[in-house]
């Protein structure tokens, strides 16, 4: 084989190698989190089988914060930035978002927790972000979520951010016929 074709070949080796650590970036992500809790994602919608026990001698500050991606014109935030709670008692809070727009555009909030390892003891029962939204141009709604802080929450832990990050996904529910 010429010095050429070796060099190919290494390069050809090196573009497959790039487009499978690609591929399989997000599983590889995924299990990384799983095994070291670090991912800051929460569960889906929590249901509530029996009357929760609350923890009325501990409070927990829960603090709301929005981000919108980049290019997405909406007005989006939380009607109250923070509030104490009491692990195991149910809470209901509610966000704001206004389509500034003519047009109508569906959105879907895509939330995260931290500290990382705490967002799997903050569950929430009905949240905006089950379900995209679509706001005709001029349109603003106030969204709910309720949510329960688990009582199992490491004492270590006096405060979790919640935050939502607001996308327009209106090209995705147009190729999806929604």
């Amino acid at each position: 084989m010429t010095e050429h074709g070796r060099a190919a070949s290494k390069l050809l080796g090196i573009a497959i190698g790039m487009f499978a650590f690609g591929f399989l970036l997000v599983p590889l992500y995924d299990v990384f989190c799983e095994v070291t809790g670090f991912h800051g994602k929460t569960d889906g919608k929590y249901v509530v089988t029996d009357a929760p026990q609350v923890d009325r001698e501990r409070l927990v500050t829960v603090q709301f914060l929005t981000n919108k991606n980049a290019g997405m014109p909406f007005e989006f935030r939380p009607k109250q930035r923070m509030m104490k709670v009491h692990p195991g008692e149910i809470n209901a809070a509610e966000f704001y978002v206004r389509n500034p727009l003519d047009e109508t555009v569906t959105a879907q909030a895509v939330p995260s927790v931290t500290p990382f390892n705490a967002a799997s003891y903050l569950h929430k029962t009905e949240c905006f972000c089950f379900e995209q939204q679509q706001l005709a141009g001029g349109e603003s709604l106030d969204m709910p979520l309720r949510f329960i802080v688990d009582r199992e929450l490491p004492s270590e832990v006096s405060t979790l951010t919640l935050s939502y990050t607001l996308y327009d996904i209106s090209q995705d529910a147009v190729a999806l016929n929604l």
